[in-house]
Formats: C-alpha cells, structure tokens, sequence
C-alpha cells in the first residue's frame, strides 16, 4: 500500500485513448494566448481589485498585483518547462504523478476542483452583481431572493433562495463546451478582443480623471489583522492572486494543441505578461477615481466611473465589458475542468464514465455536464468570499507542486528531453515555492478549516475508490506478480 501511494508514472506515459477517439488539435499560440487571457481577465480585474483595495491593501493593491505577478512568474516558468517536456493534458495533475507519486497527484487534482470549478463559481457570482447593474439601465429589477447566494461567508442563512442568473449564465456556457472547443475557443477569442479593447477604453478615457491625492498614504496605516499595512499589502495579494490563475488553464488544452512543446510556453508566458499590465494598470485608475474605501461593492469599476459625471457614457462600456469578461472566464474554466476529470480516470481514479468522449462533438462530454451542473449549485448556493479564497488556496498549493516538481524531474529524468528549459531552475523554483507558501500564510483560520474539510473529502475518495481503480496499481502488480 505505501508503495502505491509513492509509486510515480513516467513523464511519457502514454494516455489511452477513449474508445479509440482523441480530442481534437485545433489550438495554436495566439489561440492559447487567447485562452489565457480569458482565464484571467475577469473576476480579478473586475470585482476583486475594488474589495481588496477596500478591504485591505488601499492604494497599495497595484504592489499586491506586483507580489503576485512575481510569485505567478516564477510557478509559469514551472509550468512552461513541464508543459513542454510533457505535452498532456491534465496539467499540475499529471506533473505531480510523473514526480510524487499517486497520492500527491490526486491531493493536487483535488486542489484542482478548486481552481477550475469553485472558481468559475465565483466568477458567475460576480458577473451577477454587473447583470444587475446593467439591469438598472432598462428599469427592471430582479427580487433578491433570486440573486443573491442562500449562505453568507460564515455559512449562515440569508434568506435567499439562490443565485439564479450566475447559475444560468454556467449552464448556457457548457452547453457551449458540450458541443466543441473550436466553437468554444473562437467564442473565446471574439469575447478576449472585445474585453481588452473595453478594459483599455476604461484606462484611457478614466486616467484623465484620476486624482493622486487618492493614492495618499499608499500603504495605510495598519488597523488589525490583514488590514492595510504591509500585512494588508499580503493579505491583498493573496486575494487577487485568484485573479492570475488562468495562465495555468493553458496546459490544460496541451493534447488540443497543434504544437504543445512550443505553443504551451508562449501561450501561458505571454498571456502573463499582457494581463499584469493591464491590472496594474487597472487598479490604478480605480484607486485615482475615488477613495480605496469605496470599492468595496459587487461591481468595484462601475463604482469608480460612475462617481465622476463625465464619465457617465462609460458605465454601460464597463457593465457591458465585464459581462463579456466575467462569463469568457467561466467559459476556459469549464473547458479546463472536464479534462483534469478525464485524465484522472484514465488513471483509473475516477470512474470509467469520466473518459468518455463523444463520437462526433470529440469533447469530454459526460465530464462537462457534470462540471456545468456542479459548478452552476455553487454559483446559486455560495456567496463569492468563500469561493474566491478557496480557489486561491487550491491554486497556491498546486503551483507550489509545479514547481518543486521541476527540480524533482531535474534529478530523477535528467535525460528527459527539454524543449524549454527554466534557467537558474533551483533559484527560480525555490522561489516560487516560498512565494506561494508566503501568499497561503496570509489566509484566514476559518479558510483554512474549510480547505481541511475539503482536503479530507478528496481523501475519503480517494481510498474507496481511486486506490482501488488506479490503473497504476494495476500495473505495478501484474509486473511484479
């Protein structure tokens, strides 16, 4: 049993195809560039940006972008190496099986239900707040109970029934996956264009009207535990690094790639650099608009614009930029998702109904009406603050894997080709795991209890199940008898 728990998979390990069919390579750069960017610009740039400004870190928040861009760097770079020595899908997933072994890399896949499903929840969550507010243009208003999440953050009642319009937004989107990623992808790419075009309108026309005086004291003085301060500054970047992780959503679409070894790295490197930019950017402009004290709402940028008069053509642009943002995001998070399930039962840890592939759509069909289904309960169920900072949490904690898991490969596959290789590997992977072990300290007692109830569920799993199944077990005994 130890040695199954320990027992790795060869980097080239050969997937087996489902019913003969595979998924079909319709991908290049600018098409995962694409991706990626429409894994990031979205909730972060739109909703958390305003409440971590409010809440914690003030005008600082561009430093927490910066502290976060840092530690997303040195976990790309990981991921890129990796992505071209192993040009599979099921990214941290299958980088953590080929180094720590079967346990490690169901721990991680597990983490990785956070960071594609909770987090698509929390995105539909936001895109909520800005429906409603476009809502207000045409003098229609929705009842509350309809609107808003039944729990708060504590896991108390509210009195609401459920997020309706966020849950709605999720089905229609996998719907969308259901039938293909050429359609899903090219829809994604129509909504990237217009969002950034959108998001650069906003800095542009919103920079004249930026006061400095605003950004004055850049970090507040500290008043308590993770409110401004330098505490703050961290405890703001451990929150908008939710708003970087789609870079990793890149790596999930290596086998629908046409040319993973190269593609993979300049697609999750470059989206990187072109979405920093932009929320530094951001973030700026919204803390020079009005006092950081005042974007702690649902929809953060229409609050900034909306405060100055001149700027009153510009909400409806905004409101209808993060629409388009906000629901591109949930729509790379439900193409991801579907893909991690499906190498996971390959490897015979889920079950065999997780591999299929439709005949003529060549999508991992049963997997994405599973994930839509379960991602659109918790958009209706769940209010945005436990579900951001979960997938925060999943996300820091894979990352961290990645990029022990190069130095591992480094020692125990040397001979391993390396179309990409991460020069100063130990500096730069050390330093991504420290950052992002710095960034989780800076998380809640509560956030923690409930990645505990999380962590330990994945487990249960995994011991009546996966263990049982796993096609590597299997292996492993018919060899040695």
């Amino acid at each position: 049993m130890f040695k199954q728990l320990w027992a790795t998979k060869h980097p080239h390990a050969a997937h087996q195809e489902a019913n003969g069919l595979s998924l079909r390579r319709t991908l290049g750069p600018w098409g995962l560039t694409a991706l990626g960017i429409g894994a990031v610009i979205g909730g972060g740039i739109f909703v958390i940006t305003g409440q971590a400004a409010a809440n914690h870190a003030g005008p600082a928040i561009m430093l927490s972008f910066v502290l976060a861009a840092v530690c997303c760097a040195f976990c790309a770079l990981a991921y890129a190496e990796f992505a071209s020595m192993v040009p599979v899908s099921g990214s941290a997933y299958t980088y953590t099986y080929a180094t720590f072994g079967e346990l490690s890399a169901w721990f991680i896949g597990w983490m990785l239900v956070l960071e594609y499903g909770v987090s698509a929840s929390a995105v539909a969550v936001s895109w909520t707040g800005y429906f409603l507010s476009f809502l207000n243009h045409f003098d229609i208003h929705l009842p509350a109970a309809l609107v808003n999440a039944p729990l708060d953050a504590q896991l108390k009642p509210t009195g609401a029934i459920a997020n309706i319009p966020a849950a709605i937004l999720v089905l229609l989107l996998t719907w969308l996956c259901y039938v293909g990623i050429s359609k899903s992808s090219a829809m994604n790419m129509a909504m990237v264009v217009l969002k950034t075009g959108l998001i650069i309108l906003v800095i542009v026309a919103g920079w004249k009207y930026v006061d400095t005086s605003n950004w004055t004291p850049f970090i507040p003085a500290n008043e308590g535990p993770g409110k401004y301060g330098f505490e703050g500054v961290l405890r703001g970047a451990a929150m908008v690094f939710f708003a970087y992780i789609g870079f990793e959503a890149v790596s999930v679409a290596a086998q629908e790639s046409h040319r993973p070894q190269r593609d993979l790295p300049i697609g999750m490197l470059l989206s990187l650099v072109i979405c920093t930019v932009l929320y530094i950017a951001m973030a700026a402009v919204m803390t020079g608009l009005v006092p950081y004290r005042l974007l702690g709402t649902a929809e953060p940028v229409v609050t900034a614009v909306a405060a100055h008069p001149q700027l009153d053509w510009l909400r409806i642009i905004v409101e209808v930029g993060a629409l388009i943002g906000l629901a591109s995001v949930v729509l790379v998070m439900v193409i991801g998702q579907p893909r991690i399930f499906m190498i996971m039962g390959r490897d015979g840890l889920l079950p065999p109904v997780f591999t299929k592939i439709h005949p003529k759509y060549r999508t991992p069909h049963v997997n994405t009406v599973i994930t839509g289904i379960g991602i659109a309960l918790l958009a209706a169920l769940f209010p945005l603050d436990i579900l951001g900072e979960l997938t925060s949490m999943g996300t820091l904690i894979a990352f961290a894997a990645v990029c022990a898991g190069v130095l591992v490969l480094r020692r125990t596959q040397p001979d391993l080709p390396r179309p990409f290789r991460i020069p100063m590997a130990w500096l730069i992977c050390s330093l991504g795991v420290l950052s992002c072990i710095g960034l989780l300290t800076a998380m809640t007692l509560h956030n923690w209890m409930l990645m505990g109830i999380w962590t330990v569920t994945g487990f249960v799993i995994y011991f009546l199940y996966g263990m049982r199944h796993s096609k590597l077990n299997a292996e492993n005994k018919a060899k040695h008898g």
